[in-house]
Order: C-alpha cells, then structure tokens, then sequence
C-alpha cells in the first residue's frame, strides 16, 4: 500500500527472570532447539516481512545474545538496547530508536506463541487508529481479598469484582510511534503496568482487540511446563 509507514517491533526481554528460579534468564531458555526470545522474533519476522528490530537485554546478557546469534546463524539484523531499572524504562531506552513516522509493536520476549494473524491484525488497526490492544476475557469466579498482618486472606466487605466487564491485557500491543513517544515523555508510576496504561494517561483512545488464549507469557517454571507441551502439540 502507497504511503504505508515503516514497521517496528520492540522486544522487551530485559528482564532477569527472578521468577523462573533458575540461573538462565527466561528468555534464553530453550523450547525444542530454540531460545524462546528467537522463537518470539520469529514470529514477527514471519508475519511482517521487513519489521526492524529492537531488543531490549540486560547489560550482562548483550553480549551472551550477540554471541548466540553469530553461533547459531540467526541472521536477524537488530538494534540492541539496555534494558532499565523497570519495564517502563526499557521501553522508554528503546523508543529512542524508533523514528516517528512509523508504526511500532512493544511485545514481550517470552511470549513465543503469538499468530501471525494476530500480529498482522493489531498493524493494520494501528495504521489508521492511534493504539491497537489485545484482550482476552477473565474466565475465573474472581474474589476481592487481602492479606492481614498474619498473611491471612480476607474479603473486603461491600466488594465484588464483575468479571463480565473484565478483561486481561496480552502484548503485542500496536501504536502509531508518535503517539507512544509522547506518552512515554510522563514521569514513571507504578501504575504503569504495560504501555496500553502510559498512553491512557494521555486520554489517547484505544482500539481493544479480541487475543488469543494461547499467547501466554512464560515467567514461571509451570509456565515453561505449559509451553513445552504447546510446542509438541503445535508442531
């Protein structure tokens, strides 16, 4: 299509995977023969021939992922970025690559399992809409508890969570470059949970698309359990 802005795709994968219990970072632990962050890229580079790459690692492990690419020939031109203090922050060093006049998809790294189809729809959206979110709809009875000073679960009185109006955030999640570079001009909050809350900050509308059960994210061991059985199965 004439006139069609240039596509991007930033991979957060800066973490150190506290939760995964291990010394190897999440996403460099392998799923069949692969790392699960190149089996994420993959995926990109297979539904949107062209999309230029920026990877967001940790300081100590740039070097490790440089040194698997060469090895492994993954040939995959990237641009490769420190991560931050938080997600926040990392998406924030990325932005500083990705020009304005483009369309720009922040996904995380340990989510292999995205579809094409998905990741072609939440584009196209994004070409004419400033924002293009996945959600999938909350399946469990939900209940509204704290903990007390014991560690005690309690429900809170007068409370209750509908879960019919509520839905949870997947990644990809696609924006007009411009419109995510001006919202990460904010000052950090922790209520800044992924990048669809810092632009809502900017009363920017955004376009809510059905996601996919199956794109999970891989940040606990079962989760590695879960996604090892889905390679077989989706083979």
């Amino acid at each position: 299509m004439n006139g069609e802005k240039k596509k991007y795709l930033i991979v957060t994968a800066g973490g150190h995977g506290t939760r995964m219990g291990g010394p190897v970072p999440k996403q460099f632990l392998t799923i069949g023969e692969k790392p699960v962050l190149q089996l994420t890229i993959e995926k990109f580079l297979d539904a949107v021939p062209g999309v230029k790459v920026v990877t967001v690692l940790p300081r100590t492990h740039i070097g490790t992922w440089k040194n698997y690419c060469l090895e492994h020939n993954f040939v995959c031109p990237q641009i490769l970025v420190e991560g931050g203090m938080t997600r926040f922050h990392s998406v924030k060093n990325a932005l500083e690559k990705i020009p304005s006049d483009s369309v720009v998809a922040v996904h995380d790294g340990v989510r292999p399992f995205v579809s094409k189809d998905l990741i072609g729809k939440l584009f196209s959206i994004a070409e004419t809409s400033p924002a293009a979110i996945p959600v999938t709809p909350v399946t469990d009875t939900l209940k509204v508890l704290v903990r007390d000073s014991d560690g005690v679960m309690k429900p809170v009185s007068g409370v209750r969570a509908d879960r019919s109006i509520l839905f949870g955030a997947q990644t990809p999640q696609v924006f007009r470059a411009e419109v995510l570079k001006q919202a990460y001009r904010c000052a950090y909050d922790t209520a800044f949970t992924d990048d669809a809350s810092v632009v809502e900050r900017t009363e920017t509308p955004l376009t809510y698309v059905e996601g996919e059960r199956l794109n999970i994210k891989i940040t606990t061991p079962e989760d590695l359990v879960l996604a090892k059985a889905l390679m077989d199965v989706l083979k």
